[in-house]
């Protein structure tokens, strides 16, 4: 093929196109991303196709400088259609993230807990030394997600307001990303509510969808009011299933997984430590236990 310039030369001198005609064409054919389609396609292209697309050529250049509002979102591109050079229009990269983010929170199903939380962002989390090794098992945790979806969660243990549920808040949306849907639960609101279902006998749906999700976090485990019944008909039947799916499973919590253990053993002045262990040791098969320091960031 011979050299694009001296076919678009001939083309505008043979069309006698005025001063300012032979201007915007050549600012047309001089554009960046014509050039690149010139390029990419050098091998089909000939004088004919590129003289009978001028017309077009210009219109494409026209919309990157002056796009219409109607066309939000999307941008033109060109692509050689039989004989002629045509426009085809594509999502634009913000759109394309939007959507991708859209996709997203839509996988995240939150229980009893802030709808912002699908907004956070594992690299909108502070890194502090205080914070950088659970940052740390976490991307460990998504990389290894990618090949593996039963792999052991985290059980994050700290003091009030470090950020435990805001880093699962990141992990959450990062895991969403990923494709898979995310339950997050606030377990003392859950554990309230479990009354609710009484009244249309959907109890044991719930308690089997929660059971079955992909992935299940639990917020603020231990500070919620337990019964005999709620330990081990509710949570024990939850983690029981988890355990034996081993699907990956996320805690918060205000105490350690040995605190845990006591409080699940405590029930209305009745202390039943073969029980506490039998939960406990489910707990412990579907987290890790890792700290997160750092200062109380609520104040």
């Amino acid at each position: 093929m011979e050299d694009i310039s001296e076919v678009i030369t001939r083309i505008l001198k043979k069309r006698k196109l005025d001063e300012d005609g032979q201007k915007i064409a050549r600012t047309a054919i001089k554009h960046p991303s014509v050039q690149t389609f010139f390029k990419q396609n050098k091998d089909k292209l000939n004088k004919e196709i590129v003289q009978a697309s001028l017309p077009t050529i210009f219109n494409y250049v026209e919309q990157i400088k002056a796009p219409n509002p109607v066309m939000k979102g999307y941008k033109p591109r060109l692509f050689l259609n039989g004989n002629v050079i045509d426009i085809t229009y594509v999502p634009t990269q913000d759109k394309l993230d939007s959507e991708a983010k859209a996709r997203a929170e839509r996988r995240i199903e939150l229980i009893d807990l802030p709808g912002k939380l699908r907004h956070v962002k594992l690299a909108n989390i502070d890194s502090t030394p205080e914070r950088d090794a659970v940052l740390d098992e976490v991307a460990l945790f998504l990389a290894n997600f990618k090949k593996n979806k039963h792999i052991k969660g985290l059980y994050l243990t700290g003091d009030f307001g470090v950020g435990k549920t805001y880093i699962l808040a990141g992990l959450a949306n990062a895991i969403a990303r990923q494709g898979s849907r995310v339950v997050f639960l606030h377990v003392p609101s859950f554990i309230a509510s479990l009354g609710s279902h009484f009244q249309d006998n959907s109890l044991n749906d719930e308690i089997d969808r929660i059971a079955s999700a992909p992935v299940l976090i639990f917020d603020d485990i231990g500070a919620e009011t337990l019964s005999e019944w709620s330990r081990d008909d509710v949570l024990g039947v939850i983690l029981q299933k988890r355990m034996d799916n081993v699907l990956p499973t996320f805690f918060s919590s205000n105490i350690t997984m040995d605190g845990l253990m006591e409080h699940f053993a405590e029930i209305r002045n009745n202390v039943d430590e073969v029980k506490a262990k039998r939960l406990m040791e489910r707990v412990r098969f579907l987290s890790k236990e890792a700290f997160v320091g750092g200062k109380n960031r609520r104040n």
